[in-house]
């Protein structure tokens, strides 16, 4: 089930999205060196995770997909077909969910101070365990020693201070039951299924995610980027502000040429799918993609709707015509019984689907005519049409 997180938008809503997701511990605030210096360029939306900042508490343990599933009803409910994605720490882990779970909606991914699994997963279970019983505040200076370098943490310790108050206001569960997500995920073997133009950054003294263990997490995804900041500790957008915020605008500018084509086919795509379909059935076969399926709905969204239905040559009339034609001809009733369907809610004329079988019979054969006389029979019989 998913939760309702807390979140924020800063910057032009009519700007290329931007989606920070943060650390263990953390609330959004920690990304105010970001939005400030990104909002003039993007829309940018900061959360906080489940019983993180103002997010609800549920009890836990969590999960991977638990934490990004809340992530994406967020974006449902902004509207939002996909986004750029920039995560650190544990908001590196769900950025990693989301691009090789759900690829469409990633349209470029920057990893700060993360790993593809935070191992071994023992200690992150005692701690999970230590905060249920003695209260995150007890553990709140030890987990912000390794977030500054020592060098920056002596000279400002109003900084050090303000982060300790931040851990020490995350709720118990919320905390304990994301240190239980991040003790049973393991997505080494999902980094070839990321796509997305990806940034990886790794600070040269953090002691959590080191740059040794950031190599292998750029190694894993094709085509990755990879950069060590030093000096830099774990909450390295805060230490490193300036550095990462500009590695961050110039991986967004890079990669939006691409990225920018394919979310537009995908746009583009699935406007037309629903125009040629029918809202609830596109909306009921997004809802049912699964990891598995994700990557061919984006596939055909983008190619089929948002390359060849999309093309200026042909009419959505003609189109819906030569497919229920195709169809007929290689007999492939399910998805000539949906563009059948998907043509009555239209308000296509039952006759003209007559004259498209009866053409069909002619030239590809009765028998396949026949049943497709025989799927447009029932979906007339079929009050809905559905």
């Amino acid at each position: 089930m998913t939760v309702a997180l807390h979140y924020e938008l800063h910057g032009d809503p009519s700007a290329p999205p931007v989606l920070l997701l943060g650390s263990l511990g953390s609330d959004l605030s920690m990304w105010e060196p970001q939005i400030a210096a990104l909002s003039p360029l993007a829309q940018i939306i900061a959360v906080d995770h489940r019983g993180h900042g103002r997010s609800p508490v549920v009890d836990g343990p969590y999960t991977m997909a638990d934490l990004g599933g809340d992530v994406l009803a967020v974006l449902d409910a902004l509207g939002l077909e996909s986004v750029h994605v920039v995560g650190l720490s544990l908001g590196g882990a769900v950025a990693q969910w989301l691009a090789a779970h759900r690829p469409a909606r990633v349209r470029t991914l920057t990893l700060l101070c993360t790993s593809a699994a935070f191992l071994p997963a023992e200690p992150w279970r005692e701690r999970a365990a230590a905060v249920r019983a003695e209260g995150v505040a007890s553990l709140a200076e030890s987990i912000v020693g390794r977030w500054f370098t020592p060098g920056l943490a002596d000279r400002d310790g109003d900084l050090v201070s303000r982060h300790v108050a931040m851990v020490s206001a995350t709720s118990d569960e919320g905390y304990a039951g994301c240190c239980e997500a991040l003790a049973s995920w393991d997505g080494r073997a999902d980094l070839a299924r990321i796509v997305a133009p990806t940034l990886v950054v790794a600070g040269a003294q953090d002691p959590a995610t080191p740059p040794s263990v950031m190599r292998e997490l750029a190694d894993g995804i094709a085509g990755a980027d990879f950069h060590v900041v030093d000096p830099g500790a774990h909450l390295m957008n805060v230490e490193q502000a300036g550095r990462i915020t500009a590695l961050v605008r110039e991986h967004l500018t890079r990669a939006t040429p691409a990225g920018a084509q394919r979310t537009a086919a995908f746009d583009q795509g699935m406007r037309v799918r629903r125009s040629v379909l029918g809202d609830a059935h596109v909306d009921r076969a997004t809802a049912a993609a699964t990891e598995f399926t994700a990557p061919f709905q984006d596939f055909i969204t983008r190619t089929a709707w948002g390359d060849i239905w999309s093309r200026p040559g042909l009419d959505h009339r003609t189109r819906r015509l030569l497919t229920l034609a195709i169809l007929t001809a290689v007999g492939n009733e399910h998805e000539l019984d949906m563009h059948i369907r998907a043509a009555l809610r239209a308000g296509m004329d039952p006759d003209v689907l007559v004259e498209v079988f009866l053409h069909t019979a002619v030239y590809a054969g009765v028998p396949n005519s026949n049943r497709a006389f025989a799927l447009g029979r029932q979906a007339l019989a079929d009050a809905d049409v559905s």
